[in-house]
């Protein structure tokens, strides 16, 4: 290698090294970051080396001399000697290139080492700026720990009262909706109870009401069966009797007939009922369970209808009804009234009253005023007159009851004899009258309260109800 050519090789490498590390000659770091740190001058060990190049490139030259044949023989011996050295040379050649290299490797090595150390003392730099900035933090950071922790306190009390308040409101609010929701839960099972216990007892009420109805309708026709037979029988003994009746006639004169019904009394009968029997708001009230039984009816007979209070009654249900009496002063009181009303004996006017052309007939205080014979008469006229499933009802004194004969019966010299109820069922159901029910009514112990010392059983049987009604519909 030819020495202009290391020469401007090393000029090369010692340019690029003092671009990378422009640095004093003092080797203190001219940057912004400098602190007074002295660092390594390199340009003596940098000069070193380039003179350690040029030896290693002027090894196997010949030194230059002046012209002549002289110089000329000594050049080339020179040259001669040198070639044959060069295989003996060539070891220490590579050596020493390679010793510059390492001092190269060295160079760059320190100059890393400088720019590290530039680069420390600029953090150092930093690092005290920042020290002298945080030691009026360091000064005052025991008192503002303090003020921070007595502040954190506070906040954290503050905080958790909030959140103590917080979860009393939520508590409150949640055991408001929880008994919010029990009420109404509460409240629509209730009601869920009662529509379901009320729709249970109409289910109940009506599935009651048809099977009732259904067996009303059995006993009828089982006592329309019994009736018709019991008829054929009667009809089959009087054909057997119309024979000997026949033959007695002849032999017997005829007996004369009784009287049809009793002459009336010969005092004012209305003010003996004012008096003894009760005023007519009175007898109303008393009368009023009778009206679903005689709802369904258009043409009542009301016998003995007296002051018309039954004709009231029916009329303000609007029902017809019409009314018989003996007594042309009670008469003329319900026509006052504008109730219809005649005076008729009830034997005459029954017997002239088309058969079935009827459907309900009433009778309250009559059955008692009538002989005993006649009674069977008046049940057979007013079951003849009555329609199928025409109703009946006969009211009169209570002959069970012991108390009416200490009061009222023997109060009134028109009547005979006390009719017992079983008496007058008898004799409904013997001509074709069914579905039989007996009412107690006008208890003894509202008039007698006397009567309420007795014991519960022997007052009912003995002093129960002062009068009965007794009802049949028709077969």
């Amino acid at each position: 290698m030819e020495s202009a050519e290391l020469i401007a090789v090393l000029r090369e490498v010692r340019d690029r090294v003092r671009s990378r590390n422009p640095q004093t000659a003092a080797g203190a770091p001219a940057g912004p970051g400098a602190v007074g740190i002295p660092l390594p001058d390199l340009i003596a060990l940098v000069h070193a080396r380039d003179s350690a190049l040029g030896k290693v490139a002027a090894i196997g030259t010949v030194n230059p001399r002046s012209g002549g044949p002289v110089n000329s023989v000594v050049q080339t011996w020179k040259r001669l000697v040198a070639r044959v050295l060069d295989w003996h040379v060539r070891e220490q050649v590579e050596f020493n290139r390679k010793l510059v290299a390492c001092v190269d490797a060295s160079i760059e090595a320190l100059t890393e080492t400088n720019r590290a150390l530039s680069e420390m003392g600029g953090r150092l730099t930093a690092q005290e700026t920042i020290g002298n900035e945080m030691k009026d933090m360091r000064d005052h950071w025991a008192s503002w720990r303090l003020d921070w922790e007595r502040k954190l306190e506070q906040n954290e009390i503050q905080f958790l009262r909030s959140v103590a308040d917080l979860q009393s409101g939520f508590q409150h609010r949640v055991t408001l909706m929880d008994a919010n929701y029990r009420d109404a839960l509460r409240d629509g099972l209730r009601g869920q109870h009662a529509e379901f216990m009320a729709a249970l007892e109409r289910s109940g009420m009506d599935i009651q009401k048809r099977l009732w109805a259904d067996l009303e309708h059995i006993r009828l026709e089982y006592e329309r069966l019994i009736f018709s037979e019991l008829r054929t029988i009667r009809q089959r003994a009087q054909i057997t009797a119309a024979a000997a009746a026949a033959t007695s006639a002849a032999e017997s004169p005829p007996s004369p007939a009784a009287a049809s019904t009793p002459a009336p009394a010969g005092f004012d009968y209305g003010r003996f009922a004012e008096r003894f029997r009760g005023s007519e708001e009175y007898v109303k009230r008393g009368q009023q369970f009778y009206l679903p039984y005689f709802a369904a009816c258009r043409n009542i007979l009301d016998i003995g209808c007296g002051r018309g209070e039954f004709l009231e009654m029916v009329r303000a249900a609007g029902v017809p009804a019409k009314g018989i009496d003996l007594s042309e002063e009670s008469v003329a009181t319900c026509r006052h009234k504008g109730l219809e009303a005649e005076t008729a004996d009830l034997f005459v006017w029954l017997a002239d009253c088309p058969a079935a052309s009827l459907d309900g007939i009433f009778c309250s205080q009559v059955v008692e005023h009538l002989p005993p014979d006649r009674l069977p008469e008046m049940i057979k006229l007013c079951a003849s007159r009555l329609a199928r499933n025409g109703v009946i009802a006969i009211e009169t004194p209570n002959p069970e009851c012991l108390a009416i004969f200490a009061t009222h019966f023997y109060l009134d010299p028109t009547h005979q004899r006390p009719v017992p109820h079983p008496l007058l069922a008898f004799y409904l159901e013997e001509f074709g009258m069914g579905n039989i029910e007996v009412r107690k009514l006008s208890p003894a112990v509202e008039s007698m309260p006397s009567l309420a010392s007795l014991p519960e059983d022997f007052r009912q049987t003995f002093f129960g109800g002062l009068d009965y009604a007794i009802l049949a519909r028709k077969l």
